[in-house]
């Protein structure tokens, strides 16, 4: 088949609303973000299309900057295909952008890092328009020492103790996480961790013993001693909530 025959490649930064989505990936019995894109595709080229993605995320985790890469064999111009694909696809999952692709792209492969943002609302009631994309908290937090506390997962570590089970095997559990970063302002407390890539649920189980942390109930220096045990998760482990989780964005050399 010659490069002609394949058609063109394209990459695209999607935004999603996943609160009633099984997360990116497709699956059998549930609907993923992947799904409801390729068959937007589909209708546009006449015909199967994969789409590949830059990572996974779970069910009800949100983005604003995922990546993905695809081939059309009927080539659309980017621009008139953000809008036709848009217009094949529910409010909740759009095309933000999209540019023709070089052959060796690969919206994971290529991917230098990823940034996630993780949203905390801490006082005594939550607003309602804010449910799905924060996470409740009325304990008071102590912000310093969760600040403390994340500086020890910056760097080069087996963040096995911070991840679960994806049930599949791994050639390793080591991850470099570039930065940690946590504001505040009034009630709205958000975590921003940035690394090469991430474990299954190695953000949420982050940012989980952070509050358990802010909430008195763990040491800050308890961080580097989980890491340094360097065994499976436990309990102690807890997973925040998916609602307050953000891809908010994958770093490559051009794109996005």
């Amino acid at each position: 088949m010659t490069q002609q025959d394949k058609g063109r490649k394209y990459k695209v930064e999607i935004a999603y609303d996943g609160t009633n989505f099984s997360g990116w990936q497709f699956q059998e019995n549930a609907l993923g973000i992947q799904q409801v894109v390729e068959e937007a595709l589909a209708f546009l080229e006449g015909g199967p299309v994969r789409v590949y993605g830059s990572s996974r995320t779970d069910a009800g985790v949100h983005a604003k900057g995922f990546v993905a890469h695809f081939r059309l064999t009927k080539p659309i111009p980017p621009k008139n295909l953000v809008k036709a694909a848009n217009s094949r696809m529910p409010d909740s999952v759009r095309i933000l952008r999209a540019a023709y692709a070089s052959e060796d792209f690969d919206a994971r492969l290529s991917a230098l890092g990823k940034e996630y943002r993780y949203q905390l609302y801490q006082a005594d009631i939550m607003p309602p328009h804010l449910a799905l994309y924060w996470t409740f908290c009325h304990r008071p937090l102590d912000v310093e020492a969760m600040r403390r506390a994340a500086s020890y997962f910056v760097g080069k570590h087996d963040f096995v103790s911070f991840a679960a089970n994806p049930n599949r095997v791994l050639e390793t559990t080591v991850r470099n996480i570039f930065s940690f970063e946590i504001t505040k302002a009034g009630p709205r407390i958000v975590f921003i961790v940035r690394g090469d890539g991430f474990l299954y649920k190695q953000v949420r189980s982050m940012v989980g013993f952070l509050i358990a942390v802010g909430k008195g109930n763990e040491k800050p220096e308890a961080v580097a001693e989980l890491l340094a045990a360097k065994t499976p998760r436990t309990a102690r482990v807890e997973t925040a909530p998916s609602r307050g989780l953000f891809l908010q964005k994958v770093f490559y050399r051009n794109f996005p």
